[in-house]
């Protein structure tokens, strides 16, 4: 499965959507990883290679330049739950239940879950996810800032495409700057983003969107203006 998102990462990059959900079928969204991948692993430097290959799926997810949600229907733990944290929204069904149980062999996340935790809910609660190996339902994890939205479960595709919709209409170019200044304020703070906004938000003069979008305010007022993503 790693893989086949690796190969759907490929063709999303050399064509990009306005958009992209991430989604599993069935009943859950992931029961975890398969341990004997692990346990076929002969010493700590082989273990590192896995650990730094299954790393770069999240990070390449985090890094795309257009919104991303995660959508987790059921129960997500582990591989899953570590990619839906490098989406830029989490959304769950009331259903669904989510957990880092690594601890049961003797391991701790390596695909950028805890680190990602502590960024939406503080250290304290990425420690607690991961030292108890608790399960944790969606109600929960939106208090805690980890997921950002949840919904019923029979509401829940529609839901979903409504957001879909809405986020797909907007100016991609304009959210994929937001995510260059927080990424800017991840690493150094405010003084890091502010070091960085102005030349991002400038260079999006150079785009139809805000054109666009400043020409329809001026004459129609706000709302009614029609994004490309261009």
């Amino acid at each position: 499965m790693h893989e086949a998102l690796d190969r759907a990462l490929d063709e999303i990059e050399s064509d990009p959507p306005r958009v992209l959900v991430v989604g599993a079928e069935g009943k859950v969204v992931s029961a975890g990883v398969d341990v004997a991948i692990f346990a076929a692993q002969p010493d700590a430097a082989a273990g590192q290679v896995l650990f730094d290959r299954m790393l770069e799926l999240p990070d390449r997810i985090a890094r795309l330049p257009f919104p991303t949600i995660f959508a987790a229907h059921g129960l997500c733990l582990t591989w899953a739950f570590e990619v839906a944290l490098a989406c830029d929204l989490v959304v769950a069904s009331d259903r669904a239940r989510f957990g880092l149980v690594e601890r049961v062999i003797g391991l701790t996340p390596t695909m950028g879950g805890t680190q990602r935790l502590a960024a939406r809910a503080g250290v304290g609660r990425a420690k607690e996810l991961v030292m108890t190996g608790d399960l944790y339902d969606a109600g929960t994890l939106s208090r805690w800032d980890v997921v950002n939205r949840v919904w019923p479960a029979d509401d829940f595709a529609t839901e979903l495409d409504a957001l879909v919709a809405h986020l797909e209409s907007g100016p991609t170019r304009a959210f994929a700057a937001a995510k260059q200044v927080l990424d800017a304020a991840d690493t150094g703070g405010v003084a890091g983003a502010n070091a960085e906004v102005t030349r991002i938000a400038a260079a999006l003069y150079d785009t139809d969107d805000m054109q666009g979008g400043m020409a329809s305010f001026l004459a129609d007022g706000p709302g009614r203006a029609t994004f490309s993503g261009r």
